[in-house]
């Protein structure tokens, strides 16, 4: 069965025509915020709208829109109505959310209620079959413990959000960690299906204690981080072993050795020439107190001959 187009609805020549008719009504409304004419639209076979720049400051791209009618061919124009409207380049506001879609991670504060939907996918209720065999066992409680549980979805959406939050294996923290929590003995891990990869850590000094952890996070309180001890005092290093040292003769070194010898023997007999040939200090003392006394005692002085002849 082939189906028949519908007829091309044709608008009024003179609704398309009426440019100035559409100003004017717009000028009656607005004043001199009026602009160039824009564009026409046909809406239907008996009206259309006229399309101006909008001069109104903070309403940049904005456009006054005046749709006139007529009630059949062959009658006068008139004005439906003038708004103010956003053009495509125009700066509005972001479309509007619902307010149980803007919520975010750390907007509940103390007091707030923020009520689930009660198709929230994330919950199931706790009666019905679930593959986590610790919902299961909950299930079987009598009164049938919580009335909802996390489903499928709620628990890989946690997952997901665990493993790339500050506690995730990906953070700073855990790439400068000496290992990762899985191997931890502060690391509690949780019960259920998320207990493959997730867990509590214990351990008060770490800075995740008592948050949930992916088991690849870790920090430096690992319960098996080994530190090196090091002595405290400082130690020069050994710059040579000279137990090791081998020593070579060179032939220009031998030959200033042998020169400094020499130079040295003869500084040596010449100082004791001099030592040998010059009398003391003492003994010229000894010798004038002599000379003296012999002259007092008209002794001869005690000298030898040849030196008195002398």
């Amino acid at each position: 069965m082939t189906s028949t187009p519908a007829p091309e609805v044709v608008t009024d020549p003179a609704l398309l025509a009426a440019v100035e008719f559409a100003r004017a009504a717009a000028r009656e409304h607005a004043g001199t915020e009026v602009g160039p004419h824009v564009e026409v639209r046909a809406e239907d076979s008996v009206s259309a709208t006229h399309l101006f720049d909008a001069d109104k400051p903070g309403y940049r791209g904005w456009r006054w829109a005046v749709t006139v009618a007529i009630a059949e061919a062959g009658d006068d124009v008139t004005v439906s109505e003038v708004v103010l409207l956003p053009g495509p380049d125009a700066l509005v506001a972001p479309p509007w959310i619902p307010w149980q879609d803007r919520v975010r991670a750390g907007d509940l504060g103390v007091g707030d209620l923020l009520p689930t939907d009660p198709d929230d996918p994330r919950l199931a209720p706790a009666y019905l079959a679930s593959d986590d065999p610790e919902v299961e066992q909950l299930a079987m409680e009598v009164g049938l413990g919580r009335v909802r549980v996390l489903s499928r979805l709620g628990r890989l959406d946690a997952a997901d959000r665990w493993k790339v939050g500050e506690f995730g294996p990906g953070s700073d923290m855990a790439r400068g960690a000496p290992a990762a929590c899985g191997t931890c003995g502060f690391y509690l891990p949780v019960a259920g299906s998320l207990g493959a990869a997730f867990g509590v850590c214990g351990n008060e000094i770490s800075p995740a204690d008592g948050r949930a952890v992916h088991a690849g996070y870790g920090c430096g309180a690992h319960s098996e981080a080994d530190v090196e001890q090091i002595s405290p005092v400082l130690v020069a290093e050994l710059i040579y072993d000279d137990a090791r040292l081998d020593v070579e003769p060179h032939a220009e070194a031998a030959a200033d050795t042998a020169d400094e010898a020499e130079a040295g023997t003869v500084d040596e007999a010449g100082t004791a020439d001099e030592q040998a040939g010059e009398p003391s200090e003492e003994s010229v003392d000894q010798a004038v107190a002599a000379v003296a006394q012999g002259e007092l005692a008209d002794e001869p002085s005690g000298q030898p001959e040849s030196n008195q002849q002398g």
